[in-house]
C-alpha cells in the first residue's frame, strides 16, 4: 500500500469513528435550527451596521450603544443555544482526536514523543 492509499484508509476509518458521526449530526442540527440561523444572520447584519456607524465621521453614540446591546444579546442567545453548545463540544472532541492522530504520525516519523501530552492516554500511542 502506498502513502495515499494509507491516508485514504485512515480517512475512511476516522469517518466511522463515533466522534465524527456525532460531529456530522451536530452540524446538521445546527444548520436545521431555523431560529438559531435567524439569530446568526441578524448578528452579522448588526455587526455590519455597527461597523458602518463607527466609521462615520459624525457618530451617533446612542445608536451605536443600541446596536452593541443587541449584538451582545444575540451573542448570548447564540452561544447559550443547546445546538451551538453541542456543536462546539463535539468539534472540540474531534479536534482532540485529530491532534492525537497527527501527534502519532509525527512521533512515528521523528521517533520523538509528542511534547503536548494531553495526560489522557487514550489520545495517543503512549509515552511510557
Amino acid at each position: 500500500m502506498d502513502i495515499m492509499e494509507l491516508a485514504a484508509l485512515l480517512g475512511k476509518t476516522l469517518k466511522e469513528d463515533d466522534r465524527l458521526k456525532r460531529l456530522e449530526a451536530a452540524k446538521e442540527a445546527y444548520v436545521a435550527d431555523a431560529e438559531l440561523q435567524k439569530k446568526l444572520v441578524e448578528y452579522e447584519v448588526q455587526q455590519k451596521a455597527l461597523q458602518g456607524e463607527i466609521t462615520k465621521p459624525e457618530r451617533d453614540t446612542v445608536f451605536i450603544d443600541i446596536i452593541q446591546k443587541r449584538i451582545d444579546c444575540l451573542y448570548k442567545e447564540i452561544t447559550e443555544s443547546p445546538v451551538f453548545i453541542t456543536l462546539n463540544e463535539v468539534q472540540a472532541e474531534v479536534n482532540e482526536l485529530m491532534n492525537a492522530v497527527n501527534a502519532t504520525i509525527t512521533s512515528n516519523i521523528t521517533g520523538e514523543t509528542p511534547s503536548s501530552c494531553t495526560h489522557n492516554c487514550s489520545t495517543c500511542s503512549g509515552c511510557h
